[in-house]
């Protein structure tokens, strides 16, 4: 009888134990996909603030123009898939927390020439990037800037392997904008690309 009761508890602790660790995962992935946005939207809310009312007026672009990490750079919006987000500058993990990030070594969209690169989360800190892939050829994406808004015209969107990711970044003679995010959901096996042409400027 001892044994059995020596068993038994054994067991109702190695179930207890179960159950404890099926909550802790479940609670940080909760965490992960879900908690992680309200520490972006405020960081949104509070970018937003900052720099949208520099897009009511827009000024002629200062050549020694720099931008800190994280600091609000643009606003970028996707009528098809519903995005309207505020850009900071630099991809680096603290920066992209806060929202989608402008590669520092990219272009600006008021050069007139190259590639603009910006690259978002697709699954945490407010998924910006969520629905990428329904992003169609054609479609437009627009960069609002304290400079005036650029509009461009989706012309790909296709899928590389994480090793490949460097290749979609390129420098190009014209004014091109390139967006990278994790793919598929919930994993970042490869990364969705998405290109785009400039079709009109302020």
């Amino acid at each position: 009888m001892r044994e059995r009761s020596r068993i038994r508890a054994a067991l109702r602790a190695f179930g207890f134990g179960c159950l404890m660790l099926a909550a802790g995962i479940a609670g940080y992935t909760s965490w992960l996909l879900w908690g992680t946005g309200l520490e972006t939207a405020r960081a949104q809310e509070r970018l937003g603030d900052e720099i949208r009312p520099l897009f009511e007026h827009p000024t002629p672009p200062d050549e020694d123009e720099r931008y800190l990490p994280g600091e609000a750079y643009a606003a970028i919006v996707i009528p098809s898939i519903d995005i309207d987000f505020i850009v900071v500058e630099g991809t680096d993990y603290v920066s992209l927390k806060k929202g989608p990030g402008h590669y520092p070594d990219s272009a600006n969209p008021w050069d007139g020439t190259g590639q603009v690169a910006i690259a978002g989360h697709r699954t945490t800190y407010l998924h910006p990037f969520l629905n990428l892939d329904r992003v169609e050829e054609g479609d437009e994406i627009q960069l609002i800037t304290k400079h005036g808004t650029f509009r461009y015209e989706v012309d790909r969107v296709y899928v590389l392997s994480e090793a490949e990711s460097g290749r979609a970044i390129v420098d190009t003679v014209r004014s091109t904008l390139v967006l990278t995010t994790c793919h598929p959901k919930y994993s970042s096996r490869e990364r969705l690309i998405v290109t785009a042409s400039l079709a009109a400027t302020p």
